[in-house]
């Protein structure tokens, strides 16, 4: 809750003189320059590289990485001659500057601890930076306000004004965020209304891979993904997805499936696991890792309706392999494969790809974008598809794998 007072008095009118302003025509707008990071992964993400009046909010789970990427992005500034200003709120000068050895970052980056909105904006009016990090905007608060850092009207007012700094003095602001426990990002809704871009970076931080994703983007599309490895020396670039995704995947395994799914414009195999048990108990568990517990439930059900798989007595465990999170309709055929093979305990043939949304009816249906798909399956030697092209519904399916 924050108060607001508000004057109800009757205020005269005053008539004062407004110039009109001069119009800018589309056909004469010139394009404006891009700060290229050459962290390709990320330049795909932000379409292209950093647009040089913008402002970009990039968010993720305590301990993701954000501060690690955004000292290499630091770093690939201050190396293409932009000066760099990096405000933090939160952790002393030492600490970024024992991190940025630990990632041999060589150029100078200019670091300050500072939490006071009218400070940063006088030391960027000073230094004349070309490139202003703001760790993070939660922590910033301005002395016009009364209330305390990380509040509705102290977010708002501090994005405002480093908007407003951005687009006039023509520099690049990537501010740093909180998220909830939700994993949504923390503070007001507007914030992601004021800045130009809104990054996530996901992942487990118990597993290597990161994905950074644009919920948000003024100059470019929020299809992309870029994948990134966490190593010792920093977030790395995945070029091979795919391969990375199946590395020390089992000969022939049992309840293992590989499904080509689709993060943005780009094509990722990934193996997704399913373990059949049966519980001592009066009420089976089911329980997911990657994908949504009652789209599993769902898929349980028809297996259990059409494909006459008796599963009431058996706890169910499904798994996608290397910490990912997926959504798609796609993944519904591979899920329901999974789970058959575990509780027949007959393996699906190792260079199989599985694909296709799964009706409430049994039946299967087609995917989008499916040339993309084998593609991606023939590049690492995958031969044999099981689509919506040779099964008709999960029975067919289950009998024609598992029958044979």
């Amino acid at each position: 809750m924050v108060e607001d007072v508000i004057n109800v008095g009757k205020k005269e009118k005053t008539v004062s003189a407004i110039a009109a302003k001069p119009t800018i025509t589309i056909k004469n707008i010139q394009k404006k320059e891009r700060l290229i990071t050459e962290i390709s992964e990320f330049d795909r993400v932000v379409g292209g590289g950093f647009m040089s009046d913008s402002v970009v909010l990039l968010a993720g789970d305590p301990g993701i990485g954000k501060s690690t990427l955004t000292l290499q992005i630091c770093g690939r500034m201050a190396e293409i001659g932009r000066r760099v200003l990096y405000f933090s709120g939160e952790e002393s000068v030492d600490q970024i500057s024992d991190r940025a050895n630990r990632l041999k970052i060589k150029n100078p980056i200019n670091l300050i601890n500072l939490n006071s909105l009218e400070s940063i904006l006088a030391t960027i009016e000073a230094e004349k930076p070309g490139f202003v990090v703001v760790d993070s905007v939660q922590v910033m608060a301005s002395e016009e306000l009364p209330s305390q850092a990380g509040s509705i009207s102290q977010v708002r007012y501090v994005t405002e004004q480093l908007m407003q700094v951005a687009k006039t003095q023509n520099i690049s602001i990537l501010l740093i965020g909180h998220v909830n426990k939700e994993g949504n990002l923390a503070g007001p809704q507007v914030l992601t209304h004021l800045v130009d871009t809104v990054l996530f970076l996901e992942g487990d931080r118990f597993h290597q891979f990161r994905l950074l994703r644009a919920t948000k983007n003024r100059f470019g599309a929020v299809d992309e993904v870029g994948v990134f490895v966490m190593s010792e020396v920093g977030l790395t670039e995945v070029k091979n997805p795919s391969a990375l995704f199946l590395e020390g995947r089992a000969e022939n395994p049992i309840g293992s499936v590989i499904v080509p799914v689709l993060e943005g414009t780009r094509t990722f195999l990934v193996e997704v696991q399913a373990l059949t048990s049966y519980t001592h108990f009066g009420y089976p568990k089911r329980t997911a890792s990657g994908i949504d517990l009652n789209r599993l439930n769902i898929i349980l059900a028809v297996l259990e309706r059409y494909a006459k798989i008796k599963l009431d007595n058996t706890d169910v465990f499904v798994n996608v392999v290397g910490g990912l999170k997926l959504s798609e309709p796609a993944i519904d055929l591979a899920i329901a494969m999974a789970v058959a093979s575990s509780k027949t305990k007959k393996p699906l043939p190792s260079d199989l790809v599985v694909m296709g949304e799964v009706g409430l009816s049994g039946e299967v249906r087609n995917v989008t974008q499916m040339e993309k798909r084998l593609k991606e399956a023939e590049k690492l030697g995958f031969k044999q598809i099981l689509s919506a092209k040779q099964v008709k519904s999960v029975a067919q399916a289950v009998k024609k794998i598992f029958d044979t």
